[in-house]
């Protein structure tokens, strides 16, 4: 019998990547964003039904690491109704720090702490997983881009009032709103303004290479954030390991000041945590969860349904 082929989907709020059955790094397809605000998995099964449409690919297995997936939404099975006239037979869902997690460090204990838009650490023993944060922009995701992005307006807009150092993230604010007393009500009313307030992180991350000091500041805060997450999710599952590998990932740690005050925070409380190279991409680890044993710490976060299931 041959090898199930497996659709993989990389499902984040700024795009979806669909890696093909039999498919490799480079030729993966990019797609719009989930929506938040909408159903999940009738989202998912479109993009199985455009990829077969597009391709005229067999599909047997659907993985899918996803972000922001909650447990009302991990419901496998409904997943795989909403597909199983397409010809798929099983359905893996995971939250994408899982898939992060596998995608940078394979099948291994460590920790992986994935920041852009958003941020989430999980952290592999073992026997046992941790994650942390990942709680979304409204009560979580400390020094994330939009954690970034939010500290950045919040200082130019005391440096508006005179509460707050002059600093040069108010002329990229004054770009966008030429009048700032009203910024905030535009703001607010933009469907699109977590995207918005997380693209002020790469404002910062240029500003703070110019040495201005309100923009190095809130990269410190943002690397000590990033880096107390790691321990404390390390702390929660490490036991005799000599050295506990940490990968970073995403597009804060972009920021060649933020990555070395990450580093060095790190470092600094626990030399034998060791910082290193990702082996590849979230994708990776999507099309990775069918390899994910009953034994292994990672199989009580994958969502199953099917005939092997």
């Amino acid at each position: 019998m041959s090898a199930p082929a497996v659709l993989a989907i990389d499902a984040g709020q700024s795009g979806i990547k669909v890696r093909l059955p039999q498919g490799v790094r480079g030729d993966d397809l990019v797609l719009d964003g989930i929506r938040t605000g909408e159903p999940l998995l009738p989202q998912l099964a479109a993009v199985v039904a455009a990829t077969r449409e597009r391709t005229g690919a067999r599909v047997d297995t659907v993985a899918a690491g996803i972000s922001g997936l909650t447990d009302a939404n991990a419901d496998a099975a409904a997943m795989l109704d909403l597909v199983r006239d397409l010809g798929v037979r099983d359905v893996l869902l995971a939250h994408d720090s899982t898939t992060s997690f596998l995608g940078a460090l394979g099948d291994r204990a460590g920790a992986v702490v994935a920041a852009g838009t958003g941020v989430v650490t999980l952290a592999v023993g073992a026997e046992t997983t941790a994650r942390v944060d990942g709680w979304g922009w409204i009560m979580g995701d400390a020094g994330s881009g939009y954690w970034i992005g939010r500290e950045a307006l919040d200082a130019v807009m005391r440096a508006y009032d005179g509460r707050g150092p002059n600093t040069m993230l108010t002329a990229a604010a004054s770009d966008l709103w030429p009048d700032l007393s009203q910024a905030y009500m535009t703001l607010q009313a933009d469907p699109d303004r977590v995207r918005i307030v997380a693209s002020f992180a790469a404002v910062v991350a240029r500003a703070a290479a110019a040495d201005d000091a309100v923009a190095r500041d809130i990269t410190a805060r943002a690397a000590h954030e990033l880096a107390g997450s790691v321990r404390a999710a390390i702390a929660q599952v490490r036991t005799d390991e000599p050295t506990f590998p940490v990968c970073s990932i995403g597009g804060v740690f972009g920021s060649p000041l933020l990555h070395a005050d990450f580093v060095a925070d790190l470092h600094g409380s626990d030399e034998s945590v060791r910082l290193v190279d990702p082996v590849g991409v979230g994708i990776d680890g999507v099309a990775a969860l069918v390899a994910v044993t009953d034994t292994h710490p990672l199989a009580a976060l994958v969502h199953r349904a099917g005939l092997a299931h």
